[in-house]
């Protein structure tokens, strides 16, 4: 694809924005950051996708009632549009907030031309929408037999084909304009930080039935930015929300010497600064880290080859820091991984010949080739589920599965994959056996595939590779009809749950790609998530283990990601959970 930065074919559908009314707004019209994402989004409704690309432009127009403090490590909790953190009765079972008033959402055609306040009902809807059968809301596992009451209203839509919106529920309470109270079924010390997610942002009933299927390119929230145009698959501007109440900046940090320079430069500034954020989609590597390295991008992560050009044993050059340029290197808490789909004819199922085959598979792949072919070394091996840095990681923890061709040849000889004279194998019925790969055009996918190809072949195992975008080959895990795709997952919010759901049965087309079923894991599951955060761990390493026998998934690794910040930009850190950092961020000209 070409890069969106130098040629736009597509008309952008504008939106309504309020532009008249920057002096309401301490952000600047002429103070632009210019970003790109890797991959397409698939629109900004985030209760019906969990999109990477979609989530991070979400964070920066809707809010949740709590938000992360933006320096502190390890995340914490602070309140966002609560007045402060909930008070908590009955040891985690019951949560009341405080909503500040006079928040607004942003100006819209949904309100006919009526300024609309945020208030306790805007987030009762919201839990509401994920509960909603018809959305399949991949975040419904979050809150699934969480909310007392909520159970029977939706079972109730499952049996009516539609969910009632004004039903009582026992656990969603505006006790008034501006206090909810949410009971919960059991208590959960956990629930503050599923709350901080964006898929639980206060959500204006009107404006979804406004606009109805169309909601995902019509975001209204009453975050610091809306939607200015959207190019599905090539742009996004957003501009400061006009009725945004604003903040000074006040962050204290870890004492750093990264930290310390950020608090010098922002410290008490009113905020947004930025006026505007444009974001192309720039899939090919080389042509985004052209874009970086020629200051059209403001910052972002290095490329593969950009990390080979830019670094020197993990460090910046000296050509770039002599222009300014900052290196930030993150590791990040998430796991990579090749996904299996359990309902696949040819790799799916529970027979010991299907487990020996997804077993060779994963036996089959060399890790420590793909960090160096794939990142240059930067990454390292994931053991668990869980990455570091998210509650219930074991850092002794050591995976079952290791780089071992030998066996899994021998595993599939066991198992009848017998090889043909072209020296590939056929199933064990003697029919072709071929496994379909999704993949998309960038430069690190074709990387990707010869790797595979490469390990594949060592054993026998024909492999093709169907090349796709990110939203389309999301949209057909999604609904279980893919047989292999790589994947990634970020923590949404800093607890094992939010890894370990991705292979919950009930979460299959919501959630969990591999469309994952098993007893075993399952009970592991319900049982965890009864237990205090701190308590959990020994269940998830059994999870763990019961993954590594079925083999839905082929575990890979954690990246460490190389953010370049040209000087202009002030106030970046990348945050462990936060992804639209954009509102604590300024853009001053560089003094010659």
């Amino acid at each position: 694809m070409k890069s969106a930065l130098f040629s736009m074919t597509i008309l952008a559908l504008a939106m309504s924005s309020g532009q008249t009314a920057w002096a309401k707004s301490s952000a600047h019209p002429d103070k632009i950051l210019n970003l790109a994402f890797e991959a397409p989004d698939d629109g900004f409704d985030m209760v019906k996708t969990y999109n990477f690309y979609s989530g991070s432009v979400a964070e920066a127009i809707f809010e949740p009632l709590l938000r992360y403090d933006y320096l502190a490590r390890p995340a914490i909790l602070a309140p966002n549009t609560a007045e402060s953190l909930p008070v908590v009765k009955q040891d985690g079972k019951v949560y009341t907030f405080k909503i500040k008033p006079g928040i607004y959402f942003s100006p819209d055609p949904a309100f006919q031309g009526k300024k609309r306040e945020l208030v306790a009902r805007d987030y009762i809807y919201s839990m509401q929408r994920v509960m909603d059968p018809k959305n399949h809301s991949p975040s419904f596992s979050f809150i699934e037999g969480k909310i007392l009451g909520a159970d029977q209203v939706i079972q109730q839509a499952k049996k009516t084909g539609k969910f009632n919106y004004d039903a009582p529920i026992a656990g969603l309470k505006a006790l008034d304009k501006y206090t909810l109270q949410i009971t919960l079924t059991r208590s959960d010390l956990n629930f503050p930080y599923i709350l901080a997610y964006v898929a639980f942002a206060g959500t204006a009933r009107e404006v979804i039935e406004h606009y109805g299927d169309r909601v995902g390119q019509h975001p209204v929230g009453t975050g610091a930015y809306q939607l200015h145009k959207y190019v599905p698959r090539s742009r996004i501007e957003l501009t400061a929300n006009p009725n945004y109440r604003s903040f000074v900046w006040n962050f204290k940090g870890d004492g750093s010497e990264w930290d310390q320079r950020i608090v010098k430069a922002m410290q008490g500034k009113q905020m947004p600064q930025i006026g505007k954020v444009k974001i192309s989609i720039i899939e090919e590597e080389q042509s985004r880290w052209l874009a970086l390295k020629s200051g059209q991008l403001d910052y972002d992560k290095l490329t593969a080859s950009g990390a080979e050009q830019a670094l020197e044993n993990k460090q910046l050059k000296s050509e770039y820091k002599k222009k300014g340029i900052l290196h930030y290197p993150n590791k990040e808490p998430e796991i990579t991984y090749t996904i299996m789909n359990m309902r696949d004819p040819v790799i799916g199922g529970n027979s010991l010949e299907k487990i020996a085959l997804r077993r060779a598979i994963a036996l089959s792949y060399n890790q420590k080739e793909a960090i160096q072919q794939l990142y240059k070394g930067h990454a390292v091996k994931a053991e668990m589920i869980l990455p570091e840095g998210v509650g219930g990681y074991n850092p002794n923890y050591r995976s079952s599965i290791a780089y071992n061709p030998l066996l899994a040849n021998k595993l599939l000889d066991r198992f009848g994959y017998k090889k043909g004279v072209d020296g590939y194998r056929t199933l064990p019925d003697g029919k072709p056996l071929v496994l379909k790969m999704n993949s998309t055009s960038s430069s690190s996918s074709v990387i990707s595939a010869e790797l595979w190809k490469k390990n594949l072949d060592a054993i026998g195992v024909k492999v093709e590779f169907k090349v796709s975008n990110f939203a389309d080959n999301l949209k057909e895990a999604t609904q279980c009809k893919h047989m292999m795709w790589g994947g990634a997952w970020i923590a949404d919010y800093p607890e094992g749950e939010n890894f370990a759901q991705l292979l919950y049965g009930p979460n299959a087309q919501q959630g969990n790609l591999s469309c994952y079923t098993s007893k075993a894991y399952d009970a592991l599951y319900q049982t965890a998530m009864k237990l205090p955060p701190q308590q959990r761990t020994p269940y998830y390493e059994q999870m763990n283990r019961q993954m590594e026998a079925d083999n839905p998934w082929i575990l890979h690794n954690t990246r460490v990601r190389n953010w370049l910040i040209h000087p202009q930009v002030q106030g970046f850190k990348a945050h462990p959970v936060t992804r639209a950092v954009w509102q604590y961020l300024d853009i001053e000209p560089v003094k010659k």
